[in-house]
């Protein structure tokens, strides 16, 4: 993937390894590239090369720049480097002058992102978190080491805080099904299989609330199940397209709040701060900690369910 655009400035060609070549870097500097030009994706060269480069390119860049804290998409270079889980990037950029205190997000500053990382802090940062931002932390690991393994293709989940599945059962007018060995066998055989019924699904109780899915399509997540569900509480689905991604929804008290999410996505300032960037790359876990939940198994999204339930017919969009 090319990240020169309209105007590269310089840089056109440059792909996701480019940024690591420190000799590739200073050619393109010797001969002319501007380290400050933004009309790039990802971003500009420094904030590219935070991301995605080595320490020492980033260095290079940083004393090339005019300023090394420099937005872009609402964030420094030493942000994207934070939440990019690059440490030897960011010290790299503390060194060169950029500020770890800086606030961009909901009062998040690259400091403080960095005291959420499994990766070590940033030297001489008193960036501190609250007991309950600590606890979120703790149960992130612990959420990912649950959840963080599974194959999502065709997966729609719907994760509610606060009810169990006798509840959600009442609320949907569900009928509970005896076990589905048929159509269990036949996802197996062939997860994308488009003759098992969108409204069939499974429900499983989980510490903090309950769990609606269904490995072979989007419907626990069709808006009128998650509004349904949402009644006095709060709801987040998600369907994992095969073609176009994972996408998210937050419903509460029957009301549509977010719709077309993308978890599992980087931090930013449209979302959870916090949780956005413990769960980057982890979407089925971050489902589950909006919500709340603290599943001890994977039991919810892999089976047995505790119910197979079957929705009325009508109309759920």
């Amino acid at each position: 993937m090319l990240f020169g655009m309209n105007s590269d400035g310089g840089w056109q060609g440059f792909d996701w390894e480019s940024w690591t070549d420190l000799g590739e870097v200073r050619a393109r500097l010797k001969e002319g590239a501007d380290p400050n030009v933004g009309d790039l994706w990802p971003g500009p060269p420094l904030h590219a090369a935070a991301e995605f480069g080595s320490p020492e390119v980033v260095a290079e860049l940083a004393r090339r720049v005019d300023d090394v804290d420099a937005m872009s998409a609402g964030c420094t270079a030493l942000w994207r480097a934070v939440a990019a889980h690059q440490p030897e990037n960011a010290r790299a950029l503390v060194a060169a002058g950029a500020d770890p205190l800086l606030d961009m997000m909901s009062g998040w500053s690259p400091g403080r992102l960095s005291r959420t990382s499994p990766t070590p802090e940033l030297p001489g940062v008193a960036a501190s978190l609250t007991p309950e931002e600590i606890v979120t932390v703790e149960e992130s690991r612990r959420l990912i080491s649950v959840l963080g393994d599974q194959h999502l293709d065709g997966l729609g989940i719907a994760c509610v805080a606060g009810i169990d599945v006798a509840e959600a059962v009442r609320r949907l007018s569900a009928a509970v099904l005896p076990d589905q060995e048929e159509l269990q066998a036949e996802w197996d055989e062939d997860p994308f299989n488009d003759g098992n019924t969108i409204l069939t699904m499974w429900a499983t109780d989980v510490p903090g609330g309950c769990v609606l899915a269904q490995p072979w399509g989007y419907g626990p997540q069709m808006p009128e199940v998650t509004k349904t569900l949402s009644v006095g509480t709060t709801c987040y689905g998600m369907y994992a397209n095969p073609k176009s991604g994972n996408q998210g929804s937050i419903v509460r008290d029957d009301e549509m709040i977010g719709w077309d999410l993308h978890p599992g996505g980087g931090p930013s300032e449209q979302g959870d701060v916090l949780l956005s960037s413990l769960y980057e790359g982890e979407a089925l876990a971050y489902c589950f900690a909006y919500a709340g939940l603290r599943p001890v198994d994977s039991r919810s999204v892999t089976g047995p369910p505790d119910a197979w339930i079957l929705l009325p017919d009508r109309d759920y969009w």
